[in-house]
This record gives structure tokens, sequence and C-alpha cells, in this order.
């Protein structure tokens, strides 16, 4: 019954106070000691203060932890707006008022918003980062040795940091831009170099890179320094190639002319070597047909080449022949005279003894009509002096019989052409002792250049122009004589008109004119029967070639190199007519 009672108050509400009249009733019962119940008394003291001091550490140490969260997530605040770098972007709350919870509770939702901007910018930097990593991994050429994202300094995650990124990756880009556009170029060089040399471009172009592929897509193709570097020296390697190969067939292109031409080959034969000879006078970048200068063209022409070199020895005679005849054309148009028969024996000769190569033969039979053009050359201005004289003499000659001529003014037909072209005949006749003064320097200072004597077919030049001077020193004497004759004569007649007076002489007959002065002695058109040639068998008159210039002279100059006018011819017959006889 005891026990129920006792039990009846934790029923309901139970206290420390009803706990503690129940230990007492229990006491009572049992009959504890006073020392016993203060000891047990102060037992359950201690042991409620322990309780109670579990208890505020419990609470200290959570508002520590709670203190400390406040103060990391100011701190992550802090450092999110400092690495993001733009505090308006959110608003960040007061956080010194308030309990502790409350102040966390504040800073919880910018602080999410700040962790979600930062992987947000986070992953842009990762992008921008990675691909910056990959063009200059493309640079470099150790893109495949590149591997995970590259590590982001979480500490600067600005806008301006990322625009800083950008504006680097944008310059990596168009450096990428232009290195893939420089690549390209190179490719494409090496692909029309490669099918002008007749090479195989693929392996040609994959032993620098196996990206340069055309299979391989534009931008997997290799952008490296390596791989530009390579590609130029491919380039100026085969630019090298093309050159020496170009110019070797150039080289066999002028031998197969020249063969041919020796040889006369006939149009058809030389048709077949046409994709060679086009090439003769072409410049390395003017060359882009594909396989012109490949390398079984090459050979092809060289063995052509060496073939008409053979055939060449076989036909040495006639082609020697060719040559003396070209050697004796410039030697003739050059007025220079050799002995052809001696010559042809000679090469006959040096042929039929077999003690000369049929290739220095005519090597040297090329170095002397190189030499026989310089001659020329070297002659050609003193000719041309030589050619003008020449002409001048022949207008002079013309004149005198036009002098002669008693029709002359008649109002014939052609009388005005002749009447104009000796205006212009005296007027050239006039200038050729100038002419002869400039030849004779001219001529003199070659002399003494070449120290040897300067010969026109054979005959010294200088003697024919001393010769010259001399019988136009005796033309001017004799002109002055016919007039002194002429003055003699008419003195003559005063003297008689003054004794007898005036009478008509009698009429002579037409007939017994006398020729003036040294026509007496002429021959066809009144040309004199001395030359001034100082080789009696060269008389004669110049030729003509077809296209009308002189290229050969045996006769130096005309004689009558003083024209007579009219009057004088007049004179000269007064002078020697018989003086009539007084009636």
């Amino acid at each position: 019954m005891a026990v129920t009672e006792a039990e009846n108050p934790l029923v309901g509400e139970i206290t420390c106070g009803s706990l503690l009249q129940k230990l007492q009733e229990i006491w009572d019962e049992v009959g504890e000691s006073d020392e016993e119940r203060d000891k047990m008394l102060l037992q359950i003291e201690q042991e409620c203060l322990d309780v109670y001091k579990r208890k505020v550490e419990q609470a200290a140490k959570s508002r520590a932890q709670l203190l400390q969260a406040l103060s990391d997530a100011k701190l992550e605040l802090s450092t999110l707006v400092s690495a993001l770098g733009d505090k308006s972007f959110i608003s960040i709350p007061e956080t010194t008022l308030g309990t502790i919870n409350e102040q966390l509770a504040a800073i919880a939702p910018a602080l999410e918003q700040l962790l979600k901007q930062k992987e947000e910018r986070v992953k842009e930097f990762s992008d921008i980062q990675s691909q910056i990593q990959k063009i200059c991994g493309e640079i470099a050429g150790n893109a495949s040795e590149q591997t995970g994202a590259p590590a982001v300094d979480e500490s600067d995650l600005s806008l301006k940091k990322l625009n800083e990124y950008q504006v680097k990756l944008q310059e990596l880009q168009k450096e990428k831009s232009d290195r893939l556009h420089k690549v390209l170029e190179f490719v494409s060089t090496v692909h029309d170099l490669c099918a002008v040399l007749g090479m195989d471009f693929f392996s040609t172009v994959t032993e620098v890179h196996p990206s340069l592929d055309d299979t391989t897509g534009v931008q997997s193709k290799s952008i490296s320094n390596d791989t530009l570097l390579r590609l130029a020296e491919t380039v100026s390697a085969l630019n090298e190639d093309k050159k020496q190969r170009l110019h070797k067939l150039q080289e066999l292109a002028t031998q197969l002319i020249d063969l041919w031409n020796l040889m006369d080959t006939p149009e058809e034969e030389r048709i077949l070597f046409d994709h060679v000879t086009c090439h003769t006078s072409a410049s390395v970048d003017g060359v882009t047909v594909p396989g012109a200068l490949a390398l079984d063209l090459i050979e092809q022409a060289e063995v052509e080449v060496e073939r008409l070199d053979q055939l060449k020895a076989s036909r040495m005679k006639e082609i020697a022949f060719k040559k003396q005849v070209e050697l004796e054309e410039i030697f003739a148009r050059a007025h220079i005279e050799i002995d052809p028969e001696a010559a042809r024996e000679k090469i006959m000769a040096l042929i039929d003894s077999g003690n000369v190569e049929p290739t220095e033969l005519l090597a040297d039979m090329d170095n002397q009509i190189a030499k026989a053009k310089e001659e020329v050359l070297s002659r050609k201005e003193i000719l041309d002096r030589v050619e003008k004289w020449m002409s001048a003499c022949e207008e002079e000659s013309w004149l005198e019989d036009y002098n002669r001529d008693e029709n002359r003014y008649n109002s014939s037909r052609g009388a005005h052409l002749n009447l104009k072209r000796a205006e212009k005949a005296r007027i050239l006749v006039s200038k050729i002792p100038g002419m002869v003064d400039t030849l004779v320097a001219k001529t003199r200072a070659w002399e003494e250049d070449r120290g040897i004597s300067f010969s026109y077919d054979g005959v010294p030049l200088l003697a024919m122009l001393d010769e010259y001077a001399m019988l136009r020193q005796e033309r001017e004497e004799e002109k002055r004589r016919l007039r002194d004759q002429k003055k003699y004569g008419e003195q003559q007649n005063t003297e008689q008109e003054a004794i007898f007076g005036s009478k008509p002489s009698p009429a002579r007959p037409s007939g017994t004119k006398k020729v003036v002065g040294p026509r007496a002695n002429g021959g066809t058109n009144g040309t004199p029967s001395r030359r001034l040639s100082l080789n009696a068998t060269q008389n004669g008159s110049r030729s003509a070639t077809k296209d009308g210039k002189r290229d050969s002279m045996k006769l130096a100059a005309p004689a009558n190199f003083v024209a007579i006018s009219k009057e004088d011819a007049a004179s000269h017959v007064s002078g020697t007519d018989p003086v009539p006889a007084s009636p």
C-alpha cells in the first residue's frame, strides 16, 4: 500500500522537488542516517552541477562554432567579392547586427549566390585557359603531350582578368589563323612545285608533317614553328631544284637548237621537243606547266642531245664547212680579206687526220666566229663612215655627169627630181673633206689602239684616203689651171676685138667639143682609168646585196672627186678653141 502511494507522485508531473520529497520519504522509511542523507544530497548537487557545467560547455562550444562559422562565412564572402571584383553585382548585407544565427541567416543567400557566380566564372576561366593552352600547344608543337584542364587561379576571377584572357585568346586565334594561312600557302606552293618537277606531292608534304595531307581537315593541320620552318626549307629546296633543272633544261634546249641548226633538222623532228625548247628564255617563276621539269623529260632531252652529238660527229665535214661559210660571210660584211680555200683545205686536213676531236674543232670555229663578230663590232663605226664617204663620192660622180648635161634644165620628165637631187648632192659633196678628215682620225686611232693596219678588202684604208686626198688636190689644181686658161683666152679675145673689132666666131660642129679634164681618158659613165685602190686587180664598182646594202667594194672611191660646173666646162672649151684669124 505504501509502495503504491510512493509511486503515485511519479504518475503526475515529475520535478526536482517531487523527486527530493520522494527520496526523503524513502530515506525515512529505510531509516537512513543524516550523515548518509547529507552525503547523498551533496552527491546529487555535484551531479547536477556537472550536468549544468556540461550543458554550459556544450552551449559555449556551439556558440564558438557558430561564431567561427560566421567568421568563415564573412571571410569567404569577402574573398568571393574580392575574387569576383564586382561588389555591385549583388547586395552585401550588414552583418554586425542581430544574433549570430540571424547574422548567418543574412549572409547565407549572398554567399550562396556568390558561390554560384564563382562556379560559373571558374568554368569560363577554365574554358578560355583550355583554348589558350591548346593553341599554345599547337604553336609549340606539343599539343598531344598536354593532358587535363589548366589550373584556374581562383584568387582573381574578375571580369578584368577574364577580359585579359579573352584578348590573349583572340590574339592567339589570329596568330593561329595567320599560321594556318601560311601553312596552306606553303602546302599549295609545294603542290605546284611538285607538279612542275614531276614529284610525289603526298610523300613530300607528309614527310614534313603527317597532318599536312589533303585528307586531314584544315583546322587539324600542324601550325607549329617547326612545321613552318620545315615547310619553308622544303619550298626553298624545291625552288632551288626547279632553278637547277630549268638551267639544265635550257642548256639542253640551246644545245638542241644549235645542233638542229647545224644539221638542218626538219621541223617535224624539232616539234617533238617543243616542250623542251619552249622554256629556252623562260624565268623560274614563268614555268608552271605540270611535269615541265620532270627528271624523265630532262633525261629524254639528254639522250637526244647525245644522239645528235654522235650524228654531228659523222657529219663533221658538212657542219665544219657550214661554219666556215658563216665565218666567211662575217669577214665579207666587214670587208676583211681572207683566203677561204686555204681555210677549207686546213679543215679537211684536220678532219681526215683524226688528230682533233670533232667537238674541239667546232668549238675552235665557234671561237673564231665569236672573235670575228667582235672584230666586226670594232670596225663598225669606221665601215659606216666609209659607206657614207663612198656614197658621197657616188653622188659627186652623178653630179659631175649632171653638170655636163646641156639639156639638164629642159622641161623633160623627171628634170625637177634631178634638180632636187643635184641640190642635195652639192651639199653632200661639200661635206666630203670633213668626212675624210674624220675617217682618217678614226682609222689612225683604231690602228694605234690595236697595233695593226686597218684594211678594206685587203687595201690599207689610210692609203686609199691618202691617194684620194692626192687626187683631189690634183683635181683642184686642174680646176685652177682651167680657170687661168679661161681668163687668158678671154683676155686674148678682148685684145683682138680692140684691134680688129667684134666678129662672131664661126660655128663649130657640136661633135668637136672636147671632154673636160681627166674624163678624156674616161670609160663607162666617165669613170677614170686611174683607181684609188693600190691593187690593180681590184678595179671595178661596188656590188649591192638584195636588201640594197653594199657588202663588197673593189673600187675604193670614184675618181671624179671634184664636180666641174657648167661654166668651168665652157671656159675650158673656150680656152682651148683656136683664136679666129683676123679678116
